[in-house]
């Protein structure tokens, strides 16, 4: 009953009321935990608790995630990329490219900044190829779903897999092996059934996509792409290593230091830093220096500052479940029900998605919901965080920001919209549950 009436007030005070995210999140978890009998003492030190840990998690991946995601954007590095990718696979195969790109990219950035950072590659490269806008928008669109869902060191991926208690090489692994099947339908197959969606963007967008600063010197395409992917480099060495070396072994120690999600971002930043930017190493009077880099990757941390707040008062709202015991409420109510606890996570991420719209809110709310079922059932922590993941990104409709981003920036009809942005959403939400379903199969 305590959570159900936790869950209700959450969604009171987003949709009614409408509260910022973060206050409502830390209201609910104080309701949560004085209505379950938590002294006020104690329940103070669940919230600081979960703030805590979901930050000191997370903090080191969104920062540097934005600010490599900024470094490749402003030097030129995505759109080289792109334009390579583009050039290799032809211009029939332009979503194919875009799709790539949307991975490489989306693997360091939230969706809302990884959008913004490749919708003008979208508008480029329909005027290059003179394909239909609304299919290229999509290949673009869906890695970056994919991304989020299932693949650390995404940020909202990472935030799941440490309330889980997940190892995020792992995680990794089966996120891909689950993930590179959903995307290739949602950024390939599906495209192909919107040709006819029309498009009409906002002239100010194709216009801003169009302009380019000439006089900066634009990095190489194996650079640009070796430093986008050096992150996923490191923690599939790491997890590569946890299986093949002894435990023993000091080497295994060092290698997963450097497969950090947190370090190995960093390690990417200082490669874009040396390698794509003017300094001593390497002058170049038509490269930003690193000061400009910094500066502007500044502008993008401070735009990312409440989705490192709302998803720490996610942490703090699931401390307060697991503390207080109103998580086991739910798995003693499921512990008679005959349904894979995968499928029950997914189940609570896709309700929380549909009545809320946030993904990261959705996923870090079940995860501090289903986290108990998880326990008791002996459920992988990988598998269960790509299972919030999927669920997490089910049905996305008006109450989402990610619609409403889609919709304004290609400019589509709501019924459109429909037909193409929450169709991908919920695709890639259902074969992912199904991905990952199989995969329990077999591990």
């Amino acid at each position: 009953m305590v959570l159900l009436l936790s869950i209700s007030l959450l969604l009171v005070l987003i949709l009614t009321v409408r509260l910022s995210a973060f206050i409502a999140l830390i209201m609910t978890a104080l309701f949560a935990g004085l209505a379950s009998g938590m002294a006020p003492m104690e329940l103070v030190k669940s919230v600081q608790t979960g703030l805590g840990n979901t930050l000191g998690g997370l903090t080191l991946v969104l920062a540097l995630g934005i600010i490599l995601g900024s470094m490749l954007s402003e030097t030129g590095a995505v759109r080289v990329i792109s334009s390579q990718l583009l050039s290799v696979l032809g211009r029939k195969n332009a979503g194919a490219a875009l799709m790539l790109t949307g991975f490489v990219v989306g693997l360091a950035l939230f969706y809302n900044a990884g959008f913004v950072v490749l919708a003008p590659l979208v508008f480029s490269v329909a005027a290059q190829t003179g394909l239909p806008l609304t299919p290229l928008a999509i290949s673009m669109a869906a890695p970056l779903s994919v991304t989020h869902g299932f693949l650390p060191p995404h940020p909202g991926a990472t935030a799941v897999a440490n309330a889980l208690g997940a190892d995020p090489g792992k995680t990794l692994l089966w996120g891909l092996a689950a993930g590179i099947p959903v995307l290739i339908v949602t950024a390939l197959v599906m495209p192909g059934l919107l040709r006819t969606v029309k498009a009409n963007p906002p002239a100010s967008f194709v216009q801003a996509a169009e302009s380019t600063d000439s006089r900066l010197a634009v990095p190489g395409f194996a650079k640009s792409l070796i430093i986008a992917i050096l992150p996923v480099i490191l923690m599939g060495i790491s997890s590569a290593a946890t299986f093949l070396m002894k435990s023993d072994n000091p080497l295994l120690e060092w290698i997963r230091f450097a497969g950090d999600p947190g370090n190995s971002l960093l390690a990417a930043v200082l490669c874009a830093l040396l390698l794509l930017g003017s300094n001593r190493f390497q002058n170049s009077k038509n490269r930003l220096s690193t000061t400009q880099l910094f500066e502007k990757s500044g502008v993008a941390l401070g735009a990312a500052s409440s989705l490192l707040l709302v998803t720490a008062a996610g942490g703090a709202f699931k401390q307060v479940l697991t503390d207080s015991g109103a998580g086991n409420t739910v798995a003693d109510m499921f512990s008679g029900v005959n349904a894979p606890p995968l499928l029950l996570g997914w189940g609570i991420a896709t309700t929380l998605r549909i009545a809320i719209g946030s993904a990261t809110i959705a996923g870090m709310t079940a995860a501090g919901i289903a986290l108990p079922v998880m326990q008791a059932t002996g459920a992988s922590p990988e598998l269960m965080t790509l299972a919030i993941g999927a669920g997490s990104l089910m049905c996305s409709h008006l109450n989402d920001t990610g619609f409403w981003m889609f919709r304004e920036w290609f400019g589509l009809s709501l019924k459109d919209t429909f037909k193409s942005w929450t169709l991908m959403e919920t695709l890639v939400g259902t074969l992912g549950i199904i991905a990952v379903l199989i995969l329990d199969a077999f591990i």
